[in-house]
This record gives structure tokens, C-alpha cells and sequence, in this order.
């Protein structure tokens, strides 16, 4: 039953995605911020069929934590649940995305109009030269850049494997960085079609202020999304003990030398 619950989100999610698309198709020639509605209302109506359906529901914390104006978020990667769970959080937000998905009819065009970010992971010292101008561009118009730091999702309690690009844009654009844990993982695992009943944990943590230096930025980024991400994770197993996706993260935590308390 689990399996079926979850093959009809997942079929459901595409076929509304598509249906939204072509019933908002008009928005692609109007101004942005007329059309940009659009995008959080998809985000939201994902968010219901996950709830009605699976019964996967969300918990944010930390909501004063968000700053104003233009700033970098760095969210941690476990699922394609943050991919469009965490827009409706923000005023403005543009994503950096492979510059493929704007190959995709449609979505791709969507894409363009919103200005998300494309990357180029090909060229990657031209690529990222590139991405700090058209961030710096978005921050300056007050946008929140959406930027997953270790570039590819990994399943939840992996060993983590940050990349250095999220450092290197609060150093060139000297704002903020709002660091996100989560743990959708255990409920939307990275393989696999079935998703799990429960709830999403996201801890939004206080920003980072310009200022650091590069190294400093990178390390004080990478230990408050793990250790928040980690008691999430404890908090998943107190909350779901008999979660399956559980017995893997033990696994994993094992592998890497700790101990996954159940309790």
C-alpha cells in the first residue's frame, strides 16, 4: 500500500507540474513579479499531495532567523523534497541549477523567465565565474540565492562532501550565508520510488555574517548543517523508530566509526 501511495504522488506530481505549467503558460510574457506566484503556489500544491497522499508532512524552525533583502542559502542536500519544498520560505528566490534543465521545454522557459541560475559543471573555473556574476546581480536586487553546497544529493547520514563554491560567493559577494538543515531523507530517500509517512524536519540556522575568511566561512558552514542535520536525524529516530530508511542510516554512521543512537 505504501509502494501504490507513493507511485501516485509521484505520477500526480508530474502530471500537476505539467498541467500548472501549461495552464500558467501566459505568465512567460508578462513581468516577473506578476507571474512569480506561480512558482511558490506549485511548490505548495506538492506539498499538500505529499500530505493527503503519502502523509509526509513538514516542520520549519527557525523562521526568525531569515534575513532581508538579498543573502546566500546553503541547504543541506538529502532528497528531491528540498528542490521545491523550501521556495514558498522566500521572498525572491533564484536557484543554481545545471545549465541542462534549461534544455527542458517548458520547465526550462519557466527557468529562464524566473532567472534561475544556470552552471555549466563542464567548465567549472569559467562556470563558477560566471555563477558569482549572476549571483552578485540577484543579491543586488535583494534575491535569495538557493545553492545546495555539496552539489548532488546524498543520502541522509552519508559522510558529507562539501564543495567549496558556497565559500568562495560570500566571499566575492560579501552577504550573509542562512545555513539550512534537514532531514528529508529518511522520508524521501535519494533512491528508490517509495516514500515514507512522517515528518520533514528543516532547522533554519542563524546566518552567516560577511566578514569571515574563506576557510572560516567553509568550516563554520559545514559544522552547523551537519551537526543540526545529525539531531534531526536523532529526532527522525525518536519520532519513527520503525522507520526502514533508519536501519540504513546506522549503517552509514557505522561505516564512518559512529554510533546512531535509536533511542
Amino acid at each position: 500500500m505504501l509502494l501504490l501511495r507513493s507511485l501516485l504522488f509521484h505520477a500526480l506530481f508530474y502530471l500537476v507540474t505539467l498541467g500548472l505549467m501549461i495552464l500558467f503558460s501566459p505568465v512567460l510574457i508578462l513581468p516577473r513579479r506578476w507571474g512569480w506566484p506561480v512558482v511558490p503556489f506549485w511548490a505548495r500544491t506538492c506539498l499538500a499531495l505529499l500530505r493527503w497522499i503519502v502523509g509526509l508532512k513538514v516542520e520549519v524552525r527557525g523562521l526568525e532567523n531569515i534575513p532581508e533583502g538579498g543573502y546566500i542559502v546553503a541547504a543541506k542536500h538529502q532528497s528531491a523534497w528540498e528542490t521545491f519544498a523550501l521556495l514558498p520560505l522566500f521572498a525572491s528566490p533564484t536557484y543554481v541549477l545545471k545549465r541542462e534543465l534549461r534544455y527542458i521545454p517548458l520547465f526550462g522557459w519557466y527557468t529562464a523567465k524566473y532567472r534561475q541560475i544556470p552552471v555549466d559543471r563542464g567548465k567549472r573555473s569559467v562556470a563558477l565565474a560566471r555563477m558569482t556574476e549572476k549571483a552578485g546581480e540577484a543579491v543586488a536586487e535583494g534575491r535569495q540565492i538557493l545553492i545546495f553546497p555539496e552539489g548532488t544529493r546524498r543520502p541522509a547520514g552519508a559522510e558529507p562532501r562539501y564543495k567549496h563554491g558556497v565559500a568562495h560567493l560570500y566571499r566575492s559577494l560579501e552577504c550573509p550565508v542562512l545555513p539550512i538543515a534537514l532531514n528529508s531523507g529518511v522520508y524521501w530517500p535519494r533512491r528508490g520510488w517509495t516514500l515514507y509517512p512522517g515528518t520533514v524536519l528543516v532547522e533554519i540556522l542563524p546566518p552567516i555574517q560577511p566578514g569571515l575568511e574563506l576557510h572560516a566561512c567553509y568550516e563554520h558552514l559545514v559544522s552547523a548543517v551537519e551537526g543540526a542535520s545529525d539531531e534531526l536525524l536523532r529526532e527522525a529516530a525518536r519520532r519513527d523508530p520503525d522507520s526502514p530508511v533508519l536501519a540504513l542510516v546506522e549503517e552509514r554512521w557505522r561505516a564512518r566509526g559512529r554510533v546512531f543512537p535509536r533511542a
